[in-house]
């Protein structure tokens, strides 16, 4: 680096204005020198190579056939299983648990509310908590033992119950949750 700098300063400092042969010159074995040759070779893949009429071929190539080159294995990517991974923000736990745990909840808040008469608030005051945190466990854990394995939800989604609309029906679930328990509130009574 330092040498780079004086042979530049060299370059400009000159009394001819600095672009004498003798400083290029010197400027080109300094950032052209090699010490090994190097050869770079491009090719479209898939494509074969196509031999340029115009230009003399070799004896090495001539001999041998042309073959283009095989695809490199398309190769799964790799799934972390760390917990730490798997319940990042980006990870593929938190939302798909979220929603399930949404998904149910809406449909037992509606059922509570239509048997019983009673608001979600009233509901979570009357040993909802419990329900809840029984809940919250049995689906975290059910949710978090395919994904240690590596298995990922989307792997397994053919069909009309796709992953996709397992993460649509729990956004619209964890939505509807909370514009019922919103709508409870400001009411002052039960939505049904």
């Amino acid at each position: 680096m330092a040498t780079a700098s004086l042979n530049m300063q060299s370059v400009f400092a000159a009394p001819s204005g600095g672009l004498s042969s003798r400083n290029i010159r010197n400027t080109n074995q300094l950032f052209f020198k090699r010490n090994a040759p190097v050869g770079v070779r491009c090719m479209a893949q898939g494509d074969p190579i196509k031999e340029d009429p115009f230009m003399p071929s070799t004896s090495a190539s001539a001999s041998q056939p042309q073959m283009p080159p095989s695809p490199p294995p398309v190769s799964k990517p790799k799934v972390s299983t760390k917990f730490r991974d798997l319940l990042a923000f980006s990870g593929p736990a938190p939302e798909r648990i979220n929603g399930r745990l949404a998904m149910v909840g809406f449909v037992a808040a509606i059922a509570v509310e239509l048997s019983k008469g009673e608001n979600v608030f009233a509901q979570i005051s009357d040993g909802g908590v419990g329900w809840f945190l029984g809940t919250t466990a049995l689906l975290t854990v059910a949710s978090m033992v395919p994904l240690f394995k590596g298995i990922r939800a989307e792997a397994k989604s053919k069909g009309l119950m796709t992953s996709d609309a397992e993460l649509w029906n729990g956004r619209f679930a964890m939505l509807g949750l909370v514009a019922l328990a919103f709508t409870e509130y400001v009411a002052g009574g039960t939505l049904v």
